[in-house]
């Protein structure tokens, strides 16, 4: 048997993008990322202060109960990831294959993901009403005032973003430092949800200041999320195939685009679907991503999830073969 684990080990991420389409989400009682929501809102309410008693400059005890608070967090994670796999891994070699693959699965979203942007393009046929309602289940701007065409650009966008926040992300993070490292990764886009602010947001049924509480959180995320997101843009190129060769002028424009979000690291997917999709995608006053590009239209939805699944099975072959070589190196 040991003369396999090599080769069993090496097909954890395929499994779990398997497991994660066929058994879709855990109960939210079992949920790891719900575990973690749990805690970032128990400490966030004793790091950040009321927006009326907030300074109006720089708060270092703030930023530093921050950064402590986000440390323990992440200690407590990965820490407890570390221990069951180090557990697992003396157990028969199909037995902690199986089940490291259902852990890492509890860290993936992408059927859940793919299915509601799906749903989204759905209830738009019945409305704009409804179309505007399923998108809030994505997305945390304001969507009482979109139109059609922004409902499917809103859309799409969570879709590229979440593509690296809840898959691609997790699995690379898995392949460099195992269960603990795609926890920990989790752990810390969790926080960079719920923390990673710069102007007030309700937490606890109380308004509270983020710009310095959570900076740490938010910091933390872009650090590892660089990596990620790059990979995630060069996987949808890769997945797009003759689409991508039809597009390869467009290549060129990515890292541009991809300059354009506030963020240093959500522009890289969002702008490689926006480039190769030939769409235009943008946040109103915010960003524009191929402004010469035409308004998304239905097909577009089910051309993205299309192309967000081919990346995927790439990610998850790339990994098991990544894998493998660390594993044997």
């Amino acid at each position: 048997m040991t003369a396999f684990w090599p080769l069993l080990l090496a097909c954890i991420p395929a499994l779990a993008i398997c497991l994660d389409r066929v058994a879709g989400e855990p109960p939210m009682r079992w949920h790891p990322v719900a575990w973690m929501g749990h805690a970032l809102l128990w400490l966030g309410v004793r790091i950040a202060p009321p927006a009326a008693s907030a300074s109006s400059g720089a708060d270092w005890p703030a930023f530093w109960r921050g950064a402590a608070a986000w440390l323990a967090g992440a200690g407590l994670f990965a820490g407890a990831a570390w221990g069951l796999q180090a557990w697992l891994l003396t157990q028969p070699a199909w037995l902690a294959t199986l089940a490291l693959a259902l852990c890492l699965k509890t860290l993936l979203a992408w059927a859940m993901l793919h299915d509601e942007v799906l749903a989204v393009e759905a209830a738009l046929q019945g409305g704009l009403p409804a179309g505007r309602a399923r998108l809030a289940r994505l997305v945390s701007r304001d969507t009482a005032q979109l139109t059609s065409g922004e409902v499917r650009e809103s859309a799409i966008e969570s879709l590229a973003e979440n593509l690296n926040d809840s898959v691609i992300a997790p699995l690379l993070w898995f392949v460099l430092l195992g269960l603990p490292g795609a926890a920990l990764y989790r752990f810390a886009n969790t926080a960079d949800a719920m923390w990673g602010y710069r102007a007030a947001r309700e937490l606890g049924g109380v308004a509270r200041q983020w710009e310095w509480a959570g900076k740490w959180a938010a910091r933390a995320d872009d650090a590892l999320s660089w990596l990620p997101a790059r990979l995630t843009a060069a996987l949808l190129w890769l997945a797009a195939g003759r689409l991508a060769l039809r597009r390869g002028r467009a290549l060129a424009a990515l890292p541009e685009q991809a300059r354009q979000t506030p963020s240093p690291n959500s522009g890289w997917p969002m702008a490689a679907v926006a480039l190769l999709l030939g769409v235009r995608l943008g946040k109103p006053g915010s960003y524009t991503l191929n402004p010469a590009g035409r308004a998304p239209e239905p097909a577009d939805l089910l051309r993205a999830c299309a192309l967000g699944s081919r990346a995927i099975l790439g990610a998850a072959l790339l990994g098991s073969f990544a894998l493998m070589a660390l594993i044997l190196a």
